[in-house]
């Protein structure tokens, strides 16, 4: 199995609708690790580690995210996997 690690940075309406939650439940449904936190600069930051095909789809997904949110750009950067065990929410950075 390969991996990869990414790191994204959601813009648009992503705060206050709900996306935080949803990408919780998305990637532990897919099986990606990692973690989500709203930024102060009203963007959502997300890493996401784990087989590739699983990490792509989450991305893809993020890309549309709950019927809530408006994303209208996803930031993408290579990352190295921090570790995380399940996927779960940080407090805003």
């Amino acid at each position: 199995m390969s991996t990869m690690t990414v790191r994204l940075v959601l813009e648009g309406q992503v705060q206050g609708v709900g996306l935080r939650a949803w990408i919780v439940r998305r990637a532990t449904e897919l099986g990606v690790a990692g973690w989500v936190r709203n930024c102060s600069d009203g963007t959502v930051e997300v890493l996401a580690s784990g087989d590739i095909v699983a990490v792509e789809a989450f991305v893809a997904a993020c890309g549309v995210g709950p019927s809530g949110a408006q994303v209208s750009a996803v930031r993408r950067s290579p990352d190295k996997d921090d570790g995380s065990q399940g996927f779960r929410q940080k407090v805003t950075l």
